[in-house]
């Protein structure tokens, strides 16, 4: 979870300084570790990261932080970093 949270806390950095393309690529990646220490931890290790049944948090955070970077990848800077 503190990794989670420091990678989530880079990404606020990012977003506070206008770079919020970069800010996003990172949501999107703790998001995806999120999913990923679901997936190789146990249920009693990764504290607040379960909130549903393994399969489902694996699944929901999986698509959602695929989701984040998709997106962030491919939507328009207009002009700024």
């Amino acid at each position: 979870m503190v990794v989670v949270v420091a990678v989530i806390a880079v990404a606020v950095v990012f977003v506070a300084q206008d770079r919020w393309r970069r800010g996003a690529f990172f949501f999107g990646g703790a998001t995806l570790i999120a999913a990923a220490f679901r997936l190789c931890l146990p249920t009693l290790r990764v504290g607040l990261l379960a909130v549903r049944s393994r399969p489902f948090d694996v699944g929901a955070l999986t698509l959602l932080g695929a989701a984040i970077v998709f997106l962030a990848a491919t939507i328009n800077t207009l002009g700024v970093g």
